[in-house]
C-alpha cells in the first residue's frame, strides 16, 4: 500500500492548522502547499471540493537521506493530502515513505523510511485521537 489515512469530522479549513501542528510536533515542516481546488478552478474552470497537497519535510531525516543517496530528492518531500468529502469531513492521507523509498533499494535508506513512516503514523494517530 502506498498510503495510510485518517478521516476527521470537520472541514478542510478547520483541519489544516491541526495537521500542520501535528506534523510540527514530529519534526516536519511544510515546504509546499498546492491548492488543487483553486488551481483546477483557475486553469480549467472546474469546481471541486477543497483538496490540498502539503509537502512535508523533516530536515534532519531529509539530510540523512540526501547524504546516503543524492538523487533521493526525486522522492521527497513526503506528501500529505487533505481532501474534503461531500459530507464535510476531511480525509488526511499520508504517503507511505517505505513504499516509495524502497525504489532506492538500500538498507540505510529503508531504515530512514521506516523512521519517517513511524513519525507520520504518529501524526495520524495524534489527529485521530484529537477528534
Amino acid at each position: 500500500m502506498y498510503k495510510f489515512s485518517v478521516t476527521l469530522p470537520e472541514n478542510l479549513q478547520s483541519c489544516e492548522p491541526k495537521v500542520i501542528e501535528a506534523l510540527k510536533e514530529q519534526g516536519f515542516g511544510v515546504l509546499t502547499e498546492i491548492d488543487i481546488q483553486s488551481t483546477l478552478k483557475k486553469k480549467l474552470d472546474v469546481d471541486k471540493l477543497p483538496y490540498k497537497i502539503l509537502g512535508a519535510c523533516n530536515p534532519p531525516l531529509a539530510h540523512q537521506a540526501l547524504e546516503a543517496e543524492p538523487d533521493i530528492g526525486l522522492l521527497l518531500p513526503c506528501n500529505v493530502v487533505l481532501r474534503e468529502t461531500e459530507n464535510g469531513q476531511t480525509v488526511v492521507s499520508f504517503m507511505d515513505p517505505s513504499a516509495v523509498l524502497t525504489l532506492v533499494d538500500r538498507d540505510d535508506v529503508a531504515e530512514l523510511a521506516a523512521e519517517v513512516k513511524q513519525r507520520l503514523q504518529q501524526v495520524s494517530q495524534a489527529l485521530e485521537g484529537g477528534r
